[in-house]
């Protein structure tokens, strides 16, 4: 089977790669929505999910507190607990791939923070591992008064 292509990615040697590809999601992931659902159950309410005008457009925003989070995935943005390796095939376009993926993340902490913005990161495995000690990080960001 051929694969319409928009010219981002190197063409997968198998279809089942591709499939898998095509399921990932970039909001509304599991940890995501395990996140803001424990969220909700603490009561903690009042954000907004990707909000276009805050720069790095935040999985989650608190506007009046000036405070982002963002969630990452482990193999997208190369979790440094996890060690996830590369992809066998394609290598050296998957290495180039993270390493803009970092780039990126930093450049848009650097900004929110240059904007008087707190900035939280959560990795998928912490929130996975131990939803209840993340959703504490997002409280004491919350309470942070600098």
């Amino acid at each position: 089977m051929r694969y319409l292509r928009d010219g981002r990615a190197p063409i997968p040697i198998e279809e089942k790669t591709s499939k898998v590809m095509r399921a990932n999601k970039s909001k509304n992931t599991r940890p995501e929505l395990l996140l803001r659902k424990a969220l909700r159950e603490k009561g903690i309410i009042g954000y907004r999910l990707h909000w276009k005008t805050v720069p790095g457009r935040p999985d989650i925003s608190f506007i009046s507190k000036k405070t982002a989070i963002f969630i990452n995935g482990c193999f997208w943005h190369r979790c440094p607990r996890c060690d996830m390796p590369l992809p066998k095939s394609h290598r050296q376009w998957w290495k180039k791939k993270f390493e803009k993926n970092k780039e990126r993340d930093k450049k848009k902490t650097n900004e929110l923070r240059k904007a008087g913005w707190k900035v939280l990161v959560l990795w998928e495995c912490e929130i996975e591992k131990d939803t209840d000690k993340a959703v504490k990080k997002v409280l004491k960001i919350l309470m942070d008064r600098s």
